[in-house]
């Protein structure tokens, strides 16, 4: 389990970090990360890291496809965490 959390907690600063740096990216116009990167961090557990770069930098917070699908990623892997942490699964 704590392999999990590990995982949780690394790819939800990452997901974090590419929301910050494309924010800086976007202000500057240079090169930006790309929606599918930013979308399949949140798909592979960094969605609260995500919905807090969303929150902390106002970023991509026009786009429809993350004002929902991050939200519900967050839900999702919230009920995920919980029913391995609750021990279901041994």
């Amino acid at each position: 389990m704590i392999y999990f959390y590990g995982y949780l907690a690394l790819i939800n600063l990452t997901a974090l970090v590419l929301c910050a740096k494309d924010k800086y990216a976007a202000i500057r116009g240079r090169w930006r990360v790309p929606e599918r990167t930013l979308l399949l961090f949140c798909a592979f557990g960094g969605a609260w890291g995500m919905g807090l770069g969303m929150i902390l930098f106002r970023h991509k917070i026009r786009h429809r496809k993350f004002t929902v699908s991050v939200p519900l990623l967050c839900l999702l892997w919230l009920a995920a965490t919980i029913y391995l942490a609750t021990g279901v699964i041994k």
